[in-house]
């Protein structure tokens, strides 16, 4: 680490004394954003479990890169959401996945907090459930189908009844681009006891493979402290840009 505050601080000084050359510009790159199962804010329907994530993806010259991570995530009988976010790492097992923030959802108040455990810091902002998109109540079989959709039948998912489907889609040559057709897959094992998928797997050309399954499903109301943000946290309310303590949480409430 020292050594780079050297480096960073030397190269400006180099190349203010070449009239002729300017600053390095950084070009190109791509920024990547893994978007993981979604939770809507149900009531009476708690539970808590593991997300287990990995990502596989090939690359031209043969090179497969896999990434991987776990997070916890719980749901209370009213509605409120809990959410771990951890960082990808190698397959390899070497790195931890460390947790970067943690997110509680509140239907009933429409607030949510998402807190940076290292900085002691949470983040309040307005809280609107976005239950547009979801399945009615029994999952696939009561639906229409679209075109591209098959039933996989039912399955028991780490403890829990799932009922799965497969999505073809195919994007038009021209479309974005492409000089030929995209075709895309897409699995997912429903579950309407808990209005949410316990698998889901995505299978494209442009990224890879992306698999999300929970495992470690507990039924019931999950700790009461997870709902809360941590003791001791500076508290941003974005909402009236004023900063306060968190409140001391007992216990036992």
């Amino acid at each position: 680490m020292p050594l780079v505050g050297i480096i960073l601080q030397l190269v400006p000084a180099s190349y203010a004394q070449s009239a002729h050359q300017g600053p390095p510009i950084p070009d190109g790159g791509t920024r990547e954003v893994l978007v993981s199962i979604f939770i809507p804010s149900i009531p009476r329907a708690a539970f808590t479990a593991t997300v287990n994530t990995e990502w596989v993806r090939a690359l031209p010259d043969g090179t497969r890169i896999t990434l991987k991570n776990h997070r916890l995530i719980a749901r209370d009988k009213s509605g409120r959401i809990f959410q771990e976010r951890r960082a990808l790492v190698p397959v390899d097992g070497k790195q931890e996945s460390v947790v970067t923030q943690t997110e509680i959802s509140d239907p009933v108040l429409h607030e949510q907090y998402i807190c940076m455990p290292q900085q002691r810091v949470c983040q309040l902002e307005g809280f609107q459930p976005a239950e547009a998109g979801l399945r009615t109540p029994g999952g696939p079989q009561n639906r229409s189908r679209a075109p591209g959709e098959e039933s996989l039948g039912t399955r028991e998912i780490a403890g829990v009844k799932t009922e799965g489907t497969r999505e073809i889609t195919t994007i038009p040559m021209g479309t974005i681009g492409n000089d030929s057709p995209i075709l895309a897959r897409r699995e997912f094992w429903y579950s309407p006891q808990l209005g949410l998928n316990i698998l889901s797997i995505r299978e494209d050309p442009r990224f890879g493979t992306q698999k999300f399954e929970l495992s470690d499903v507990v039924l019931g109301e999950p700790d009461s402290k997870l709902f809360s943000p941590p003791e001791g946290s500076k508290i941003i309310d974005l909402r009236n840009a004023e900063g306060k303590e968190a409140p001391q949480v007992s216990p036992n409430q």
